[in-house]
């Protein structure tokens, strides 16, 4: 019986101890004020769309996950440092960064989109007439690449850390427009009395990903995973409808 015992206690051990090795930690980065992708609500929680669907992914995993809040032009390297072990920040992919992080297949693709005042009525496309004008733009996105090579020289580009501190320059009259991402305009744009939609919107790169570090391929597999079960039993649906009133999936 003693033999029994002791047997089925070093069984125990044995199952608590691959259990406790399959126990993921993992540490997710966001940009935030984002909305609606990732912003602080009424209470000072951390919500939107991409916070829900990392909650959701991290469940499907089983992994313990912390959020980490960290600025835009600090992710990648953020990353790199360790800080933290993923981005899921609304990280367009493009060549560029898939030459130093490791991206999942994209969940997500939505446009960029120009915003202004109501009085403005420039042809956004006709460089001439945009000629002198003041862009504002989120520094190191795909808005800001798209900008810089289509305009520069031509207008002024401002970059800026958060979508808010743009959007104040514009209410203030210091930008004559703005080019986000599109549901980021609606939420912080076209809320607010006196702008609209000035421009057609621009589909840029290959889609949303969550980032990587390039060694890290077993983790990248397991979210891809994820997210596609997510996307196959409702879930991310769910999310979504909550946030968006089209859909963006790929």
């Amino acid at each position: 019986m003693r033999k029994l015992i002791v047997a089925a206690s070093v069984a125990l051990a044995m199952m608590a101890g691959v259990a406790h090795a399959q126990e993921r930690n993992l540490r997710i980065a966001f940009d935030v004020p984002y909305e609606p992708f990732e912003y602080k609500d009424e209470n000072g929680e951390l919500t939107g769309f991409e916070v829900e669907l990392a909650e959701a992914m991290c469940e499907e995993m089983n992994a313990n996950c912390e959020f980490v809040i960290q600025a835009w032009d600090g992710m990648i390297p953020g990353l790199l440092a360790r800080k933290f072990d993923l981005i899921m920040s609304s990280m367009s992919i493009t060549p560029e960064r898939a030459e130093r992080v490791l991206f999942s297949e994209p969940y997500y693709n939505t446009p960029g989109g120009w915003f202004g005042p109501e009085s403005f009525n420039t042809d956004v496309t006709d460089m001439a007439a945009m000629e002198g004008m003041t862009v504002g733009v989120q520094r190191g996105t795909t808005m800001d690449t798209f900008v810089t090579e289509k305009m520069g020289g031509v207008v002024t580009i401002k970059r800026y850390t958060t979508a808010d501190d743009m959007v104040l320059d514009l209410e203030g009259q210091r930008l004559d427009v703005v080019f986000v991402d599109y549901p980021v305009g609606e939420q912080t744009v076209l809320s607010k009395d006196g702008f609209k939609e000035v421009g057609e919107p621009v589909k840029l790169g290959q889609g949303v990903g969550v980032a990587m570090r390039k060694r890290d391929e077993d983790l990248a597999q397991e979210v891809n995973e994820a997210l596609a079960t997510l996307k196959e039993d409702g879930t991310y649906d769910t999310i979504m409808e909550k946030y968006f009133a089209y859909d963006i999936k790929m």
